[in-house]
């Protein structure tokens, strides 16, 4: 048992060192000297054109959610690659597969959104300075975007993010919380990015907006929530204000959290401590929120002559 803690021990500070020799690579300004300074607008104009203008189910505010998401699923495998956004790459003449995509993983197949929206910002982006900005930052910038154009908090976020050559299934099936997680299982999962408790509950706030499908929802809550039947349906994570970043979310744990995954927040008391605190102060949540962002932003980069720019986000250059 002793020698199983100091092996983790060594593993997260392996992590710890590897994630700021790569964080001392990223700046603010990083795309300041290039025809891409203006890349933040660029991202920004396109979200809120995608949030606020284009119609469901290729837009509307949920597209917000979905954004969040998928940044969430990409940093938690192998860190902020863009590894998520490639498609799988198979010899069909040999009948094996070359790349493996994150995208068939079972928490992602047939739920992941967004990626159209990304690849519109990817043309436009390479339109003003091909070759220059990865898939990663681009992913990265767009999830705050969506964050702040639906009123919730903003963070600093470093850019510099170079792009993986590969996908890795398995640690999607692995590392990727489930709606049917219990509270240990969720703890580990995050403890495991170096995520303390309370960072945990404010990274679940994400699920103030957006939806679910009513298949993963917790059986007490399918009947209310997903009347008309559960295939193909989905129903809103916050059921009062789903569309608004706020801290609504946790007003619904007591009783109407959507996911088990969500309910279990409660279930313990130092935890659910940290929900009465959200709960209570949006301000609080806000910038616990903003901070545990932020340094879920900077998990396993690419940097320096790591990696590769991709021209297109799907597919890893020949």
């Amino acid at each position: 048992m002793a020698s199983s803690t100091a092996g983790g021990h060594c593993f997260l500070l392996a992590l710890l060192l590897l994630s700021s020799a790569a964080y001392g690579q990223l700046s603010e300004n990083f795309y300041a000297a290039t025809n891409c300074s203006n890349l933040d607008e660029i991202v920004k104009r396109e979200v809120s054109r995608t949030l606020f203008t284009v119609p469901p189910p290729d837009g509307g505010r949920r597209m917000g959610a979905s954004l969040l998401r998928l940044f969430f699923h990409d940093s938690f495998v192998q860190g902020c690659d863009a590894s998520v956004l490639l498609d799988i790459n198979t010899d069909v003449r040999k009948g094996r597969i070359i790349l493996s995509s994150e995208k068939q993983a079972s928490p992602n197949f047939n739920s992941l959104r967004g990626f159209d929206v990304i690849d519109r910002i990817k043309d436009e982006v390479e339109r003003n300075c091909p070759g220059v900005v990865s898939c990663a930052d681009i992913l990265a910038l767009a999830a705050r975007a969506a964050v702040v154009a639906l009123e919730g908090p903003t963070w600093p976020l470093l850019l510099g993010r170079r792009d993986s050559t590969t996908a890795n299934m398995t640690e999607a099936n692995n590392a990727l919380p489930g709606p049917n997680s219990n509270l240990d299982e969720l703890i580990g999962k995050f403890h495991n990015k170096s995520f303390n408790a309370r960072e945990l509950v404010a990274l679940s706030g994400a699920h103030t907006i957006g939806q679910a499908q009513c298949q993963f929802a917790d059986p007490k809550q399918q009947k209310a929530r997903c009347p008309n039947g559960v295939v193909g349906k989905t129903a809103s994570l916050d059921v009062h204000t789903p569309e608004v970043f706020d801290n609504r979310y946790y007003g619904n744990l007591t009783k109407d959290g959507l996911l088990h995954s969500d309910q279990v927040l409660t279930s313990r008391d130092d935890v659910k401590a940290f929900v009465e605190e959200y709960k209570s102060n949006q301000d609080t949540f806000f910038r616990d929120f903003a901070s545990a962002m932020k340094r879920m932003s900077e998990l396993g980069v690419l940097t320096g002559t790591n990696g590769q720019i991709r021209t297109d986000c799907s597919r890893v250059l020949n």
